[in-house]
């Protein structure tokens, strides 16, 4: 993958990954129950789609032609 596309497929995903967060989106996941992992649910979705954001951008690092050891 040509560093071009890699960056073009970057900042699609993580313009689609913001959606969760923002309001009408957020809506669905803003209510006090049901209690997850010890956190009202609201919280854990913000926790939750953190990590998806985290993982995703590891997943863009490791593909990252310009991430070389051997230099």
């Amino acid at each position: 993958m040509n560093k071009h596309t890699l960056q073009r497929a970057y900042w699609i995903t993580m313009l689609v990954l913001f959606f969760p967060f923002i309001f009408p989106l957020f809506q669905v996941a803003n209510r006090p129950t049901p209690i997850i992992l010890g956190l009202p649910f609201s919280l854990f979705w913000i926790c939750l789609w953190m990590v998806i954001v985290f993982l995703t951008v590891l997943i863009f690092y490791w593909l990252d032609p310009d991430n070389t050891k051997g230099e």
